[in-house]
């Protein structure tokens, strides 16, 4: 089933020179359908990041990568909650952590600064005639995940930099929180009259006469005296000059929506919108979750509860004796006049929940199970106009229980879409049956219909998240578009049980900005290539105001910390300078409704030397950057197939390119600087993105695009699992995800970032205490882990030798064929066993076709790298 039409950006513009040298690795397609493409004229990048050493570091369990020291069960109650310490792993290979290491972002005054700071001589070329210095030589090394680059480093030949297999880019998450905020400006920037570009810590300054050098185009600029000085230190008192990250923040009464800060950000409204045709079992359990979700809710949000069936069902809010609703029919979307009348009637629709808690309560608690005899795909549901009126209540005045105004609603609304079935009734709906001879025309007619509709959302700040769960399937292709085009998520599930109650509580809770806007600008003949993410391409006319502006701008759908960013880029040409600038601004209002403008600058050297350049490769980004690019062109099963050959090609040419070929051999050896890069390209290779582990074509979908859109922590899980073994104690080791951890008297806990496993083994399994022991300790590690993600995995546990173990087996590395001493090498938990353990675990793997990750790399003619 083809995909629909999804607002992510992904473009490839034309350039006027390429390189010749022609590579086996397909080109990206210059208009992409799914995600649509959108072509830039010339796009010169801007990102500044200072450069620092490429340390890979062993991983480090923190609530910044993933393990939470506090925990949090947001599910129904379990076991004994505890913190389960997790152990390093003994041995010499390098772990999977969820954040590498990242390049310099910190101030010299308010964030947190590295013991041994990196020495770094000013990039740019001095001032002909007076002298100009930059505020820091040196920027220590700190903390941040804001940008991520593939590499520390950027070569300075361009035929060796733009080698598309391995590829240069970044990764940026706009609404990503920062743990120690930026510092805090609240004026109007300096800007280069030229390009448009931030004054920033890399420029270059006369104190006299307080000109600054634009980093990205050379010019310079004045100040209005600002800048005079009598010696560099003079200006550290301006954060843009001390610090590479700063943020302008512009309050006031700007919009009809603003509302005082100290309840803005709870006044934004919820409207649930429920599926009412649903069986007895799956009405039990989504009100169970409904009601947890209402405990769940600070007591100012206000909240609208709206079903849908044939008609459209209003709840009135205002009624405490009974459940009230004005019912509107859903066969066409709803009139004017209709609405007026709902709107300025006496029924409260909105209302905060510490006056409506006991009768949203209520509502849910009078909700009845389907009871005509109708199959679950064939019933009437008028999902569309539901969420019309969702979007006329949150627009329109509605009373306000606690005050008795009128007042409109900030921004940042959101719609949260209940459903168990696909939209069959009224606008945006398709006929209940595949074989409808008119059902291509109208499949495609709703699409459009529903595109519209999320787009109509976004314009009013309103985002759309729909929940599905149940058997029925949901119609992705006509759904997806409503959520993607309004800044939203859809999400399946396998019923409304525990996953779908959390992703309910975290959907309403996420923080999300509005008016969003990337400004993307480089210098040094840097282009962007292409951009993955939940935007589109802003056509902003800046040129009356800046001469010169080449940035790419795009146009954020949400502001969140769940998404990102991935860009692409080339260089034009060889680079003279020993530094590249990049320079990222991101323009939103936040929940409090102030204007935030964000400016990240990026220094990074340029370097002549491919061993220095491979040595500062991250390759965790560089395995998402190279997945995402790949997914991009996976709209399907079949494309994914050819996009696992596209893999393996990839391998080759960077073996061919950045290795070295064997004596006497036609063998060429990875490069050692990689050594992890292989290992997590073969994961995705074989995982659910690419691999066969999914069957439906919808669940491929919504992963997809899920992965598209997804920050890079999450985005790493997705392509490659986490694996984490218990240890007597209460404790947990991380090991590589190779089969060789079925080890039959251990509890392993696998997360696959939508999925979390948790293995419990056959020995001890039979061991009544301790298997309920381990099975408490890896449920709680399972939740700790997962615990602000959203959305929330799916948390399953199983015995081996059950059926549902095939789900754990299929995303493990298939490493039991392999001779002992690969096996050690790889996995050297294994020296630890006994002969009679290491006897037991290889008798215990049925044996089947799938080529471990050496057998895979020696298939390529490549020799698989030693690990470091």
């Amino acid at each position: 089933m083809a995909n629909p039409t999804q607002p992510n950006v992904g473009f490839t513009p034309e350039r006027e020179s390429s390189n010749p040298e022609k590579s086996p690795i397909p080109p990206p397609p210059s208009f992409v359908a799914s995600p649509p493409g959108f072509q830039p004229q010339k796009l010169h990048l801007q990102q500044d990041q200072t450069s620092s050493r490429s340390v890979k570091t062993p991983n480090i369990l923190s609530p910044a990568n993933g393990v939470s020291t506090v925990p949090h069960l947001s599910t129904p109650p379990g076991p004994p909650v505890f913190t389960s310490p997790v152990r390093p792993a003994a041995v010499p290979f390098r772990t999977s952590p969820s954040s590498p290491q990242p390049l310099a972002f910190s101030s010299a005054t308010s964030l947190p600064t590295s013991s041994s700071p990196l020495q770094f001589s000013n990039g740019s070329f001095e001032l002909q005639h007076q002298a100009s210095d930059s505020i820091q030589d040196n920027v220590p090394l700190g903390e941040s995940s804001l940008v991520l680059f593939s590499s520390h480093k950027v070569l300075k030949s361009k035929k060796q930099a733009n080698v598309p297999s391995l590829g240069f880019g970044a990764l940026v998450s706009p609404g990503k929180e920062v743990s120690m905020g930026p510092q805090v400006l609240q004026r109007d920037p300096h800007r280069c009259q030229s390009c448009g570009a931030y004054a920033n810590i890399y420029c270059n300054l006369l104190l006299g006469s307080g000109q600054w050098q634009c980093v990205i185009c050379r010019k310079l600029n004045g100040s209005e005296g600002e800048y005079i000085a009598h010696s560099k230190e003079d200006l550290h008192r301006f954060p843009e000059l001390s610090s590479p990250m700063f943020d302008y923040v512009q309050t006031g009464n700007k919009r009809p929506g603003f509302v005082p800060v100290s309840d803005s950000r709870m006044s934004a409204p919820i409207v649930l919108v429920i599926d009412e045709c649903l069986d007895e079992p799956h009405l039990h359990h989504l009100q169970s979750s409904l009601h947890a979700f209402l405990d769940s809710l600070p007591p100012t949000t206000r909240l609208g509860i709206i079903l849908y069936g044939r008609t459209v069902s209003v709840y009135d809010l205002s009624e405490e004796s009974m459940a009230s609703a004005d019912v509107l029919p859903g066969d066409k979307s709803p009139s004017q006049e209709s609405l007026k009348a709902l709107i300025y009637g006496t029924g409260i629709y909105l209302s905060p929940m510490h006056a409506s808690l006991a009768v949203a309560h209520s509502i849910f608690s009078s909700l009845r199970a389907y009871k005509l005899n109708v199959p679950e795909a064939s019933r009437d549901r008028c999902l569309g106009t539901a969420v019309e009126v969702a979007l006329a209540i949150i627009q329109g005045p509605s009373a306000d229980l606690s005050r008795g105004v009128v007042k409109r609603s900030g921004g940042n609304s959101r719609v949260i879409v209940c459903a168990g079935g696909p939209n069959t009734y009224g606008p945006g709906s398709v006929p209940h049956s595949f074989s409808h001879p008119n059902y291509p025309y109208m499949e495609k007619t709703a699409i459009k219909w529903m595109e519209n509709l999320g787009r109509e959302a976004h314009r009013h700040n309103t985002i759309i998240d729909i929940l599905c769960a149940g058997t029925c399937p949901v119609r992705v292709p006509i759904l997806h578009p409503l959520a993607k085009t309004s800044g939203g998520v859809l999400v399946l599930h396998d019923d409304f049980g525990e996953a779908f109650g959390v992703n309910l509580q975290r959907a309403s809770a996420r923080s999300a900005g509005s008016h969003g806007l990337l400004e993307l600008r480089t210098s040094d003949d840097i282009l962007i290539t292409q951009v993955v993410g939940p935007g589109e391409e802003s056509h902003v006319d800046t040129h009356e105001t800046f001469k010169n502006d080449t940035a790419l701008y795009i146009q954020m759908l949400s502001v969140e910390e769940t998404q990102s960013f991935s860009l692409s880029m080339e260089t034009e040409g060889d680079i003279k300078s020993d530094f590249v600038f990049f320079q990222f601004a991101i323009q939103y209002s936040n929940v409090y409704l102030a204007d935030v403008s964000r400016v990240i600058t990026v220094r990074l050297p340029t370097v002549d030397s491919i061993s220095e350049y491979l040595e500062s490769v991250q390759d965790e980004v560089a395995a998402v950057l190279i997945a995402k690019r790949t997914l991009l062109r996976a709209k399907n099963h079949s494309d994914a197939i050819d996009m696992r050959a596209t893999v393996d090609e990839r391998i080759k040419d960077i073996a061919l390119k950045f290795g070295s070929q064997l004596p006497k051999s036609k063998l060429h050896s990875f490069p050692k600087e990689l050594s992890f890069l292989p290992e997590l390209v073969f994961h995705l290779r074989r995982g659910p993105l690419l691999g066969s582990i999914i069957g439906h074509e919808d669940e491929r979908s919504v992963l997809r695009n899920l992965f598209l859109n997804a920050s890079f922590d999450l985005s790493l899980r997705m392509v490659a699992p986490r694996c984490l073994m218990h240890r007597e104690g209460g404790t947990f080791e991380e090991l590589p995800a190779y089969d060789l951890a079925m080890q039959s008297d251990a509890a392993v806990v696998l997360d696959h970032g939508t999925d979390v496993f948790i293995w419990l083994g056959a020995e001890l399994a039979a061991d009544e205490g301790r298997s309920a022991a381990a099975l408490a300790a890896c449920r709680t590690l399972a939740e700790e882990l997962t615990e602000y993600r959203f959305p929330a995995p799916r948390i399953l546990a199983f015995k081996e030798g059950s059926s549902q173990a095939r789900y754990f087996v299929s995303r493990l590395i298939p490493a039991h064929k392999d001779p002992p001493y690969e096996q050690e090498a790889r996995f050297p938990q294994l020296r630890s066993l006994t002969s009679e353990q290491r006897t037991k675990l290889k008798a215990s793997f049925v044996h089947f076709d799938d080529p471990s990750f050496c057998e895979w790399m020696r298939s390529l003619k490549v020799v698989p790298p030693q690990p470091s």
